[in-house]
């Protein structure tokens, strides 16, 4: 993600699919006289939520976020609504549990935007970059108990093999996973930049346009952040929260992703429950992928909800 200036705050990320995630949001209706809640259960630096606050006087948010640090930007960056923003550190599982402590009620829009941003990429530190050295972790939440480095030199050699497959659609997982246990009997890995190595060459190299350590570095991060889990998680809490003719936007980057979005959508559909914006997700156009290399594997689809059903 890039940059972009704002008049002194904390530099933001550029937050993707601006114009069509406002516009799913707002499902036809006004941005001017919309009331109401919406709940953006992956705040980040802030960006989407600051597009939505400017384009919506009348609303207002609830802006959760499991990372401590990213919150700590997204209160600099928003501090000019802060009369309409509560800013909460929580985990997509744990939106349920948060909205009914606040004690907002029925919603009129949720947001999630599923995967790793700039904040953790531009920071070596904390251990999600194959391309600068840091300590070998990927914890979004500092809270969590298991770090990538802790994957890497602890499970066997087929659950790592299977985790650089079917999460990082890692074709030479096999290589890969042979290879770290090979090495790390002799030495733990404990730097993404030996990790990254190491990956390089049992794979022969670079030769392509992306890195040749980016999916197995992908799907680590997916199993440290336990993502698949959290996604359905804050899908589930969406649909129970929302109400009638609310949006639900759904933001992904990862093929498996946008496929639990899309049968989520599908069989709410079936149900009765959401009704599809497009059949298809929406993706970005040329120019934004110029100026935002993120939003080039960006999906997003929306969903209304139809149904109001039970809240407690």
């Amino acid at each position: 993600m890039t940059s972009e200036p704002n008049q002194g705050r904390t530099p933001v990320h550029v937050p993707v699919l601006r114009a069509e995630v406002l516009a799913g949001l707002l499902a036809g209706r006004d941005p001017k006289t919309l009331e109401g809640w919406i709940v953006d259960g992956t705040t980040g630096a802030g960006g989407h939520a600051r597009v939505l606050l400017e384009a919506c006087p009348k609303i207002q948010l609830l802006c959760t976020d499991q990372d401590p640090k990213a919150l700590e930007i997204a209160t600099l960056e928003l501090k000019p609504f802060q009369e309409r923003v509560r800013l909460r550190r929580a985990r997509m599982s744990e939106l349920c549990r948060v909205i009914r402590k606040e004690r907002i009620g029925r919603l009129s829009g949720v947001l999630l935007d599923v995967g790793v941003c700039s904040l953790h990429l531009d920071h070596p530190e904390r251990g999600f970059s194959f391309l600068e050295d840091g300590p070998l972790d990927m914890r979004m939440d500092p809270d969590r108990e298991r770090s990538a480095a802790d994957i890497v030199n602890n499970w066997d050699e087929s659950d790592l093999a299977d985790l650089f497959y079917y999460e990082g659609d890692e074709r030479r997982a096999r290589t890969i996973a042979r290879r770290l246990v090979e090495l790390r009997r002799r030495t733990p890995f404990l730097r993404t930049g030996a990790l990254a190595e190491e990956i390089a060459r049992a794979v022969g190299g670079a030769g392509g346009k992306t890195h040749p350590a980016t999916k197995s570095f992908q799907a680590l991060r997916r199993a440290v952040n336990e993502e698949g889990d959290e996604l359905i998680a804050g899908l589930q809490a969406a649909e129970h929260w929302l109400d009638e003719g609310g949006a639900l936007a759904v933001i992904s980057f990862h093929s498996g992703e946008d496929r639990v979005v899309k049968r989520f959508f599908q069989e709410g559909q079936r149900a009765d429950r959401w009704e599809l914006e497009s059949k298809k997700p929406k993706q970005a156009e040329s120019n934004e992928v110029r100026d935002n290399r993120r939003a080039r594997s960006a999906r997003l689809r929306v969903g209304l909800r139809r149904r109001k059903g039970n809240r407690s």
